[in-house]
């Protein structure tokens, strides 16, 4: 059984193991989320405006992320 649970936790790369394509994915998906959870956050306890404009990162983060991505993965 721990032979097992070895293997699987040895199957996961870990952050220094990625490929810095990947690293810059996950930056912009980790941006996004925290954007995300601010505009949800400032929308309930702050103001609705703020929390509308905070929300439109989500998407701009989005399409910065992928024109920075475009033609990154070379496999």
């Amino acid at each position: 059984m721990s032979t097992e649970m070895a293997r699987g936790s040895a199957a996961r790369p870990s952050w220094s193991t990625l490929s810095s394509y990947h690293k810059t994915k996950m930056i912009f998906l980790a941006a996004a989320f925290f954007s995300f959870v601010l505009s949800v956050t400032l929308w309930f306890l702050v103001d609705r405006e703020v929390g509308l404009f905070v929300g439109l990162w989500v998407p701009a983060i989005h399409s910065l992320g992928t024109l920075v991505l475009v033609g990154e993965d070379t496999q």
